[in-house]
């Protein structure tokens, strides 16, 4: 494996950060090299900075896309940490659809997976709403999952788990009545497929061309930002909430001191926030 040097360090951290907001200290060299030694046997790069050319002179942007991949990876599975979405079903939801039967009379409900990888995140959320609402049209039910990475985003669309992905989180009935078997693996049905639209997109970039939403579930994404990219994803996803929505980081994330004007809601052993009155 071709090392990278300690002059190399800051201008590669410098160009991730640039490119998806991911702030890679002097202790992170080595997932550096773990994560891009592929595309360096691709390129026939002899060298990170050499690399780095390579994609900085690449007017298509694929070295980019494919650099972004790279370093984006991340851990996910259906249902993870199981309690964030014992309470969407049983707290958030519930609460929604009463809040909005009793004031408006309609139940619109807008919900956004802002870094979904490979989709599982979404499609526990999808399976819920089918679980809890029967026909989730009948509430207007629009479900949005964005990921940075155009690999992470075609993986997720198109719906298809291997049987190690399948068995982390998902009961076998479940499984057999939201997935169906396919060659080397499980395909999720199309009636939950049908609940979720997916777009490549960076949560650096402005996203009030998306809309607001109901709910909005951006876990264990934010943790890799600098404290300032941090406060200003926050601030502007506080911006895309309707007056009562909801949002639900990771459970190793607080908002207390990063964005303040958000208020904490613990029900059980989870959090969510809102925004303050």
């Amino acid at each position: 494996m071709i090392k990278l040097l300690p002059e190399e360090l800051r201008a590669v951290s410098k160009y991730i950060h640039s490119i998806c907001a991911v702030s890679l200290d002097d202790s992170k060299g080595y997932l550096i090299e773990g994560r891009l030694s592929g595309l360096l046997d691709e390129t026939g790069a002899s060298s990170f900075n050499q690399l780095l050319l390579l994609v900085n002179s690449d007017l298509s942007g694929a070295l980019k896309r494919r650099v972004i991949d790279a370093i984006t990876t991340g851990e996910t599975l259906f249902f993870r940490d199981t309690a964030p979405f014992e309470m969407l079903r049983h707290k958030i939801l519930p609460d929604l659809i009463d809040r909005r039967a009793r004031s408006h009379g309609t139940l619109p409900i807008r919900i956004w997976s802002a870094a979904c990888s490979t989709g599982q995140e979404i499609y526990s959320i999808a399976i819920i709403l089918k679980e809890l609402l029967g026909d989730p049209d009948r509430y207007g039910v629009r479900l949005l999952a964005t990921d940075i990475s155009n690999q992470a985003v075609a993986r997720a669309s198109k719906g298809v788990f291997g049987p190690v992905e399948v068995g982390r989180g998902l009961g076998s009935e479940v499984r057999d009545r939201y997935f169906a078997p396919t060659d080397g693996g499980w395909r999720i049905r199309d009636e939950i497929r049908a609940m979720v639209s997916f777009k490549t997109f960076n949560l650096m970039d402005d996203f009030t061309s998306l809309g607001k939403f109901d709910i909005v579930f951006c876990r264990n994404v934010a943790i890799y930002f600098t404290e300032r990219d941090r406060g200003s994803l926050f601030v502007r996803l506080e911006r895309s909430l309707e007056r009562d929505g909801c949002l639900v980081v990771g459970a190793m994330e607080s908002l207390s001191m990063v964005c303040p004007k958000f208020e904490s809601k613990r029900y059980l052993r989870s959090v969510y926030y809102q925004s303050k009155a």
